[in-house]
C-alpha cells in the first residue's frame, strides 16, 4: 500500500507463483497421448527434470514495466526508440529521463544488451536489446541473433550480480520472427545459462501477453518438466536442434568447414582431437590461448610470416580469447566493480572507468580478470574511446604485474590499440608515474602518448563534464578532503608571487 492507501500498481514477484508451484494447475498433454510418447524414450532428456532451476521460473501474464524484478528487458530497434507495445508501456512508467539516458547509448546492435537505470520503475535496471528482423532465407543468422539477445541479458544480470530479472518477448511482431520459434531459442538459452552460470539468480520472469501466453504453457515442460514424467513425456516433442552446451545454435556447415583434415578418417582421430583442443596445450592461460609463441616468432624473425599473416594469427588467438570470455562465468570479478562504462568525455568518445582499489591482486583470479575485460571491453573500441584510471587509495596489493598487463597489451585486438585516444591517470603517486613511464617507454608501443596524469578531479573535469562519469564515492571524498585544499593552496601560493 502506498501512502495514501491506494493499492500498488506494481507486480511484487515473491507474491507470483513459480513454474513448479503450477504443475497440474493447468490443463496437460492428455493422458492417452501422454502414455504414448512415453512409450517412445529411449534416450536421456538433454533438459532433465530440475526443481531447483524450475523454482526460479515464473511465467506472468500481463505488463512487464510493472514487474519488481532487479531488471526487466525492453525490446526495441537498433536506434532504441521503436514504438511497440512492450517499449511504450516501460517509457510510459520509467519516466522521461529514460529517453533522455537513450540518447546518450547512442543505439544499440542487433543482439547487444546494454544497460540504463530503471528511474521510475519498481525495477532498478532496464536492460535495452535488439531481436533480428526475420527472413527464412537468412534464418541462421536471426537465430544465433536471437539467442544472442537473452544470452547476453543473463551475462548482463549475472556480472551485475542482479537477483532476479524479467524478460518480454524478445522480437517484436513488426520483426516478424515466429513467435514459437523464438520461444524455443529464448527458453533453452535459459535454461543452459541457469545450469551452467546460474547459481546466483534466484528468479527469471517470462511477461507474456494473452495471445502469447498459450505458445509459452505449450512449450515451458519441454525445456523445464516438473517432474519426471513430465520430462519424459515431453521429450519426444523437443526439436531436432536444442543448440550446443550453451544453448547457442549450431550450424552443422560450419563445422565442416572448420573441422580439422576434413575427409580424412583415422584410427587415433580420438587422439588427435585431443592434442587439437586449447584447453590441452600448455598449463598456463598464455601458453593454451596462444598455441607454439616460439615458433610463431622464429619464423616472424626469419621474414617467413608476412604481416597480414602476423595479423590473421593475432585475430585468431583474439578470438579464441573472447569465445572463452563470452563462455565463462565472470559474475564474481564483475562483483568487484572495477571495471564499467560511464558516458562520453566533451568530443563525444565512450569513457571506460578502471578503479584501482578494487582490484584486489593478491587473491584475484587474474585469467578471469583478463576474460572479463575482454568481455567487457569488446564491444568498445568500434569506436574511438578514452580510459579513466582511479588510482585513488590503492595499495601494494592493488598493482597489477607489469607482464601481466604486456600479456594484455599483447592479447588485444588492434582496434583497442588504435581507438584508444586518451588514458587519463588519476591521482598518480610519483611511483605510478615512474612505473608508467617504464612500462610505456619500454615495454609497450603507441601508448606513452596517450597517457595524461592528472592530481585532481577538477582537471578531470577539463576532458570529461561531471555528469558524464561515474565516480566512486571514496574518490570523491579523497579529492574533497585531501586534494583539493592542497590544490587551493598551491594556487593561492602561486598567485601571491
Amino acid at each position: 500500500m502506498d501512502p495514501l492507501g491506494a493499492r500498488s500498481q506494481f507486480v511484487d514477484i515473491q507474491t507470483l507463483p513459480t513454474w513448479q508451484q503450477q504443475l497440474g494447475d493447468e490443463e496437460e498433454t492428455p493422458l492417452d497421448r501422454r502414455d504414448s510418447l512415453l512409450g517412445q524414450e529411449v534416450f536421456p532428456s538433454p533438459f532433465p527434470f530440475r526443481a531447483d532451476i524450475n523454482r526460479k521460473i515464473i511465467l506472468f501474464r500481463g505488463d512487464i514495466a510493472l514487474l519488481n524484478c532487479t531488471a526487466i528487458v525492453n525490446t526495441s530497434n537498433e536506434s532504441l526508440s521503436d514504438k511497440n507495445p512492450v517499449s511504450d508501456s516501460v517509457h510510459q512508467q520509467a519516466g522521461p529521463e529514460l529517453r533522455d539516458e537513450l540518447l546518450k547509448l547512442k543505439g544499440c546492435r542487433t543482439g547487444e544488451a546494454k544497460l540504463t537505470k530503471g528511474f521510475n520503475l519498481a525495477a532498478r535496471f532496464i536492460v535495452h536489446t535488439v531481436g533480428p528482423k526475420f527472413k527464412s532465407k537468412y534464418r541462421t543468422a536471426a537465430e544465433s541473433s536471437l539467442y544472442s539477445c537473452y544470452r547476453n541479458t543473463m551475462q548482463l544480470a549475472a556480472e551485475q550480480s542482479m537477483a532476479s530479472v524479467g524478460f518480454c518477448v524478445v522480437s517484436t511482431t513488426k520483426r516478424g520472427y515466429p513467435l514459437e520459434d523464438a520461444t524455443h531459442i529464448a527458453f533453452r538459452t535459459v535454461r543452459r545459462f541457469l545450469e551452467n552460470h546460474g547459481n546466483r539468480l534466484e528468479a527469471v520472469v517470462f511477461a507474456v501477453s494473452d495471445a502469447e501466453e498459450p505458445v509459452y504453457r505449450k512449450l515451458l515442460p519441454l525445456y523445464f518438466p516438473r517432474s519426471e514424467e513430465e520430462e519424459k513425456a515431453f521429450l519426444p516433442l523437443l526439436p531436432g536442434d536444442i543448440g550446443n552446451s550453451e544453448g547457442e545454435p549450431v550450424v552443422p556447415e560450419r563445422q565442416i568447414r572448420i573441422a580439422e583434415k576434413p575427409g580424412t578418417l583415422e584410427e587415433d582421430s580420438e587422439e588427435e582431437s585431443l592434442k587439437s583442443d586449447l584447453g590441452q596445450v600448455g598449463n598456463h592461460a598464455f601458453a593454451r590461448m596462444e598455441g607454439d609463441v616460439d615458433k610463431q616468432r622464429k619464423l616472424i624473425l626469419q621474414g617467413q610470416m608476412s604481416e597480414a599473416a602476423i595479423l590473421k594469427q593475432h585475430q585468431r588467438n583474439y578470438g579464441r580469447w573472447l569465445c572463452r570470455a563470452r563462455a565463462e562465468d565472470l559474475s564474481d570479478v564483475a562483483a568487484l566493480k572495477a571495471l564499467y562504462q560511464t558516458g562520453v568525455d566533451t568530443c563525444g568518445r565512450t569513457v571506460m572507468v578502471l578503479v584501482g582499489r578494487n582490484i584486489p591482486v593478491t587473491v584475484i583470479d587474474i585469467e578471469k580478470a583478463l576474460l572479463y575485460f575482454i568481455h567487457v571491453m569488446d564491444h568498445i573500441p568500434v569506436k574511438e574511446y578514452v580510459m579513466v584510471y582511479f588510482h585513488t587509495l590503492t595499495g601494494e596489493h592493488n598493482h597489477l604485474d607489469s607482464d601481466f598487463l604486456k600479456n594484455l597489451y599483447d592479447i588485444v585486438d588492434a582496434k583497442f590499440k588504435k581507438n584508444l585516444k586518451a588514458f587519463y591517470f588519476v591521482h598518480p603517486s610519483f611511483r605510478s608515474k615512474v612505473s608508467t613511464w617504464f612500462f610505456t617507454t619500454f615495454s609497450v608501443s603507441g601508448l606513452k602518448d596517450k597517457v595524461r596524469y592528472l592530481d585532481n578531479l577538477q582537471q578531470l573535469f577539463t576532458y570529461i563534464k561531471p555528469e558524464q562519469i561515474d565516480i566512486p564515492p571514496f574518490v570523491l571524498e579523497y579529492d574533497a578532503r585531501v586534494i583539493a585544499p592542497c590544490w587551493s593552496l598551491q594556487r593561492s601560493r602561486v598567485i601571491s608571487s
